[in-house]
């Protein structure tokens, strides 16, 4: 039997796949986005291990804050291979004109880099361009400083205390990757003339860092992991090549899955068009179907006969996919290769097709073996009646396609760099689609309903709304699901950019102050009073110190023991501050702030966030390593802080007498104009020019700009999911061209008008339009809302501009289509059309 089912489906297959046409077009569509996000994520992940030793600047790094290495660390990190060394500040540079602006200062050693180089231009190599020269130390500058400071290559300006010449543009550094985010444009100077500038003096924000070139054959890991365990307390980070940029790999891995997640919702909303083809063309078999029954045919050579048709045209349908989405990313390294801010090689890798390739082809099972099942289950009499209708029965098809939709689910689930957020999102597409295949009845029915109460061509397009080829029954949940996942994608975007640039530069401060001196704080107000008002509304300065929290319940940190998403504030150096007493909008979640009188042993307030996530509560005891001594204080307080926000926004904060007698250094937050700002930092350059002021809005405008771009990309993405919609569409119009012509036929016999059947066409599948839009609408804000309220921890606000052209495009494109169905069936002649029925 398996020999005649070959021979009977090649014999059909030779008429060629005019009635596949959408079937392939839906398959190829959700594989290629697929496997264009695998291959071009895969991409990065080689670039990023091809260069591992260049970004991280050497095997093995660490790090330390607002320190520098002992003698005893360093001989160690001597004794593992060849070192380099660096030290880092930051600091306000000045050029002679007055134009100020805060840099991030790096000094570095004769042997820097180890791994890769330093581009500059305007020197021949970075030691020229660090060189001295009249008595005045060189530096290698990024272009945006020259830019701000209005300079050329060989002017002077001043960083604090240093006079350097800007010798070379800084072009780009080999571990600039994994370094990560700067404050201020990057200046590069030898090592030697920052340390001697003060600017690496205790209590102001400097780190220095040490990189190893190890001999062949080291395991950098393990060298690494011994270097912790020899210096437990020294607080290193210490990282390896083989982790050069964390942040970059978790950011690839987030953007591949939220990619192909697309890519796996456009298969699932071309499944309609997947199951709507191979009803559409199992129709056009009905006389083989019922011929093949009744000559004695059982079902499984149907099945077979159909199945290996299915199977060869959804391999091709597949591959098709596969083809664009391997192509795909390098077109994309031939055009953004050079600008891309990751490395990257593009190339053709398997790993990532195949599992496209897979989501493909359950996709193809899941929709297509269910009207092959009814297709096999249907008596020879009622093929004859021309019906492939009825009840779903219960098959091995019917089972196949469950088993295949399963599978779908695991290999989303499995192949996610976080399984519960896929498990999530899987779960609310299957929701999604049940919600807008349930609207669709709920449309159709309603439509009967509503039918009697209206004349003329409205009656006749919510008749076929109601009818059993209405588009409302086969289009609608592709259509809402598109438009769900494209109102998600520009709802979160909108929200998240007017976070960043109305209602964050409306609560947050405009500038930020850091390194006062403690004892001329009073001084620094009277300079600030100068330009603007002092107010608790504009202005706020707070000492400052920097900490590592080192105990909990008079134990050692064990970050084990923490939950991963607070790990960082165990891991590090963080930032603290000391008030008298409750802050204005200081409400604690837990505990009671102290009294400004309070004279006891240290108290503390801290993030609600880190106590739970350190299992801390009230009346716990934490063990702070605070300028080179430990002090035990108690929880007092429990607080949610609002980061962003106008106040002292640190997550430790001691009462104010628990670090009596220390010289502490300020810092301070100022709400002011544009004009206000740009003076206030020229006053400062004269009368504090240590003071480092960082503008807010300068930092907020660089991430709406960057936002901005991610958004672009991403919402393009998700358009895939509206393209899958309009193929189901057009696969639905296509499906009934045969009954609509029939139809148009009969009404144009009974005396109808050109204009009317257009309108009934229009008003059936503008109202498809206006329904799959509204509720997926509606579904993209249920998605969207607790993303940017709950993970974001941002404001929601809606862009109903957005909103309304998803709308408008929805209900437009349907319309459109009903006008092309119309015109397909109105270019027929009437009597061909009735006589071949």
């Amino acid at each position: 039997m398996a020999a005649l089912s070959f021979r009977l489906a090649a014999r059909e297959l030779r008429s060629g796949v005019r009635g596949f046409r959408i079937f392939l077009a839906c398959l190829a569509l959700g594989v290629a986005a697929i496997a264009a996000a695998g291959s071009t994520a895969e991409a990065f992940r080689h670039g990023l291990a091809s260069q591992a030793r260049e970004i991280l600047g050497g095997d093995l790094y660490a790090s330390v804050e607002n320190r520098d290495f002992t003698s005893a660390e360093r001989a160690a990190f001597d004794r593992l291979g060849t070192t380099t060394y660096t030290a880092a500040a930051r600091a306000m540079a000045e050029a002679p004109s007055g134009d100020r602006r805060l840099v991030s200062l790096r000094g570095v050693d004769g042997r820097f880099p180890l791994a890769g180089t330093v581009k500059v231009d305007g020197a021949p190599d970075l030691k020229t361009a660090l060189a001295d020269r009249d008595g005045v130390s060189g530096a290698a500058v990024e272009p945006a400083l020259l830019d701000r400071l209005h300079l050329k290559l060989g002017d002077r300006f001043t960083v604090g205390p240093i006079t350097l010449r800007a010798s070379a543009v800084l072009v780009s550094e080999p571990d600039g990757l994994s370094r990560g985010f700067a404050l201020g444009p990057r200046v590069l100077v030898r090592r030697e003339v920052l340390e001697r500038s003060g600017l690496l003096a205790p209590g102001g924000l400097s780190g220095r860092a040490v990189r190893v070139a190890l001999p062949a054959g080291q395991d950098p890991r393990a060298v690494g992991k011994a270097v912790q365990a020899r210096f437990p307390h020294a607080g290193f980070e210490v990282r390896d090549r083989l982790e050069a940029a964390p942040g970059a790999r978790r950011l690839i891995d987030q953007l591949e899955y939220f990619l192909g997640f697309i890519g796996l919702a456009s298969l699932v909303a071309g499944g309609l068009g997947v199951a709507g083809a191979v009803s559409a063309y199992l129709a056009t078999r009905e006389p083989s179907i019922a011929v093949l029954k009744a000559l004695g045919a059982d079902g499984a050579l149907i099945r077979n006969l159909y199945l290996i048709q299915i199977g060869l045209l959804a391999v091709l349908g597949v591959a098709i996919g596969l083809a664009i989405g391997a192509v795909a990313p390098l077109v994309l390294g031939q055009l953004a290769g050079p600008s891309l801010p990751i490395p990257a090689l593009f190339a053709v890798y398997p790993l990532p097709l195949a599992k496209a390739g897979l989501f493909g082809l359950l996709a193809a099972a899941a929709f297509s073996l269910v009207p092959l099942a009814r297709a096999r289950r249907t008596p020879p009499s009622a093929l004859f009646r021309r019906s492939l209708g009825g009840h779903l029965p219960l098959s091995l098809e019917t089972l196949g396609a469950v088993l295949a939709g399963a599978g779908l689910a695991a290999l989303a689930v499995a192949t996610a760099p976080t399984p519960i957020a896929a498990a999530i999102m899987i779960a609310g597409v299957a929701v999604s689609f049940a919600v807008l295949w349930a609207l669709g009845r709920a449309a159709a029915w309603g439509a009967g309903k509503v039918r009697r109460l209206v004349s003329g061509p409205a009656k006749l397009g919510l008749a076929n709304l109601a009818g059993p080829r209405s588009a409302a029954r086969t289009a609608s949940p592709a259509i809402g699901l598109g438009v769900a996942l494209l109102a998600c994608v520009v709802l979160i975007q909108s929200a998240l950019l007017t976070q960043i640039t109305t209602t964050a530069p409306r609560t947050a401060p405009a500038m930020v102050f850091t390194e006062i001196p403690g004892g001329q704080a009073g001084a620094f107000d009277a300079e600030v009073a100068q330009v603007m008002p002092l107010t608790p509304e504009t202005y706020l300065r707070l000492p400052f110190v920097t900490g590592r929290i080192s105990g909990l319940k008079g134990r050692p940190v064990d970050k084990d023991r923490i939950k991963p998403g607070q790990r960082w504030a165990f891991d590090n150096d963080i930032g603290m501050t000391l008030l008298p007493g409750a802050p204005k909008d200081g409400e604690a979640t837990a505990g009671r702030w102290w009294t400004p009188d309070y004279a006891g042993p240290p108290l503390l307030a801290l993030n609600a966030e880190l106590a739970e996530g350190a299992g801390l509560k009230v009346g716990d005891s934490v063990t702070l390593t605070v300028l080179g001594r430990d002090i035990e204080a108690r929880i007092a307080v429990l607080r949610k802080i609002e980061f962003g926000g106008f106040g002292p926004n640190f997550n430790v904060v001691l009462n104010a007498r628990a670090l009596e007698g220390a010289d502490l250094r300020n810092v301070a937050i100022a709400r002011l104009g544009k004009p206000q700002e740009a003076a206030l930092t020229r006053r400062l350059g004269d009368s504090f020019p240590g003071v480092n002021v960082i503008s807010v809005r300068e930092q907020l405008d660089a991430a709406a700009a960057l936002f901005d771009r991610l958004a672009l990309a991403v919402r393009g993405a998700a358009a895939v999911a509206g393209l899958a919609g309009l193929l189901v569409l057009a696969g639905a119009i296509a499906a009934g061209a045969r009954a609509r012509a029939r139809e148009a036929a009969t009404l144009k016999v009974l005396g109808a008008t050109r204009g009317q059947i257009l309108a009934a066409y229009a008003i059936e599948y503008g109202a498809v339009g206006l329904i799959a839009g509204a509720a997926g609408v509606a579904l993209g804000f249920a998605a969207a809302w607790p993303v940017v309220v709950k993970v974001f921890e941002a404001r929601w606000s809606v862009d109903w501009g957005g909103v309304m052209i998803l709308l408008a495009g929805a209900a437009g494109l349907s319309t459109a289509g009903g006008l092309l169905a119309a015109a397909l069936a109105l270019s027929q002649r009437p009597a061909p059309v009735l006589r071949a029925e």
